[in-house]
């Protein structure tokens, strides 16, 4: 009876630790279904915050006589919360840095590009001299595009331009049409929005408006993908 007992004893123990395992396992996949909720939900903001950053630039693109100065980084959007360049914080305490993330795009690394570093083919930018030269456009909390505060986001969105690549001027800070110069022209802005634990995404856009006199056409889409 006494090794009855104690087997009996060790079968309830055995079933308890099977039960806390299962419970354990059942706990921890709960988590992880919340962290994928939560990181896919975060993503699908963040595309959205890209593609707001997207349309805000074009609207703003259309009041603009003429688009060389934003390509020689002369003009801004209104859309901006201080110095186009250095560092800004995140909700969840990281940080972004404007100005280096700009140079990764002109040259492939965070520090001060070179005018030779910008015109070198490369495979990433292989059009030499055409090479776009991207300058920091529109940039911003997501929650601050609109003065009404109904917007409730945790994304920075920050969008360059740049002047399209496969127009063969070799002087990337010219458009190929402005109102004193009557023509199409076709610039490229590129939408890149932050968010907490990492969260990015980017879109980029092909736009094109033509001149016609005094007169300017409705800035258009030639194309729009996600990059990756």
């Amino acid at each position: 009876m006494a090794n009855d007992r104690g087997l009996a004893l060790v079968i309830a123990l055995l079933a308890m630790l099977l039960l806390s395992a299962l419970g354990l396992a059942l706990v921890l996949n709960t988590a992880v279904e919340g962290l994928v909720a939560g990181n896919f939900r975060a993503a699908q903001e963040a595309l959205f915050a890209a593609d707001a950053g997207i349309e805000l630039t074009i609207a703003d693109l259309q009041t603009v006589p003429d688009w060389n100065v934003i390509l020689r980084g002369e003009r801004q959007s209104t859309f901006a919360d201080g110095s186009p360049g250095g560092s800004r914080t995140l909700s969840d305490g990281t940080a972004i840095d404007l100005t280096q993330a700009t140079n990764m795009l002109n040259c492939g690394h965070a520090a001060a590009c070179s005018v030779d570093e910008m015109s070198s083919a490369t495979a990433e930018r292989p059009w030499g001299a055409n090479n776009p030269r991207w300058n920091l456009y529109a940039y911003g909390p997501l929650n601050a595009v609109v003065s009404t505060g109904t917007i409730n986001s945790s994304m920075y969105v920050a969008v360059w331009v740049a002047d399209d690549q496969s127009e063969n001027d070799d002087d990337p800070t010219m458009d190929g049409a402005s109102q004193t110069n009557p023509g199409s022209g076709v610039i490229v802005v590129r939408a890149q929005a932050f968010g907490p634990r990492a969260t990015h995404k980017v879109l980029e856009a092909t736009v094109a408006r033509s001149w016609t006199g005094q007169a300017a056409d409705e800035v258009r889409i030639l194309s729009w993908r996600e990059l990756r």
